[in-house]
């Protein structure tokens, strides 16, 4: 069994097919799907895939930094409202984006760490989105990193050194999306020297297809292409990465024993 432990299925490039989509992903033995949400805008959409997939889709609550503009307070009082309901299964997904706009990078900074505090004081893990901002998102994380916080720095494409720093933490895993797949990213490089044990795999769709997709819509189905890497890249089974990935991410969602009812 896999976990897509990062995606976006409920945005409106699935809207037209979005049981077929599914029905791909099940069918490649992903059996679990884990939804961080962007804003008030795509909640209710989020929350509506997973009422109709009730046993595979886990939502998430959090505020993107893209997100993050003049009505952040706002937003931020949203996230903090319904995770406090005990249907979610982690703060997310947050962090810092400078690719796009820095204009807004003081309210990114304040919303990671208010959103840090909250997923700790719930006890919940963070999905962390990190773009052009390791320095700064590290600069956050030293701050307020315990034994309190953990979760996933989602779609790695850092370097030897910065998967290290994560890995010192003590709480988090790295997500593994289709940027391993591609060919001249250096990833696999990188990846080749971080144990299994520190790795979740992920799809980000509909963004960041893997090869042979690239360039087209992601969906859950392509893990594989992820898994398969993965596994050419460590010199293992596919089995072995599906066993050892999928245990890393029941460990960061303590899916057994803290399913939300």
């Amino acid at each position: 069994m896999f976990v897509d432990t990062h995606t976006h299925l409920f945005l409106e490039q699935f809207s037209d097919d979005i049981d077929t989509v599914m029905l791909r992903a099940i069918e490649r033995d992903i059996q679990r799907f884990y939804l961080p949400n962007i804003d008030i805008s795509t909640f209710d959409d989020m929350m509506g895939l997973v009422r109709k997939y009730p046993d595979n889709v886990m939502p998430l609550i959090g505020l993107h930094p893209c997100s993050v503009k003049e009505n952040y307070e706002h937003e931020l009082a949203f996230v903090d409202e319904k995770a406090r309901s005990g249907e979610f299964f982690g703060i997310g997904e947050i962090g810092i984006d400078l690719y796009w706009d820095k204009s807004f990078l003081s309210a990114q900074q304040e919303s990671f760490a208010r959103q840090i505090e909250l997923a700790k004081e719930l006890a919940l893990p963070i999905i962390i989105h990190c773009r052009e901002a390791f320095d700064e998102i590290f600069e956050v994380v030293d701050g307020l990193n315990d034994d309190a916080l953990f979760g996933i720095f989602h779609c790695f494409t850092g370097d030897l050194a910065q998967a290290n720093r994560i890995i010192d933490y003590g709480g988090f895993k790295i997500g593994l999306g289709g940027v391993l797949t591609f060919k001249n990213s250096g990833l696999d490089k990188t990846i080749a020297d971080v144990p299994l044990e520190h790795l979740v795999l992920e799809t980000d769709a509909p963004y960041l297809a893997p090869v042979p997709y690239r360039g087209k819509r992601n969906e859950s189905s392509y893990l594989i292409e992820v898994a398969s890497k993965l596994a050419k890249i460590k010199g293992v089974t596919l089995e072995r990465v599906a066993e050892i990935t999928t245990d890393n991410a029941n460990e960061v969602f303590k899916f057994e024993a803290t399913k939300p009812q």
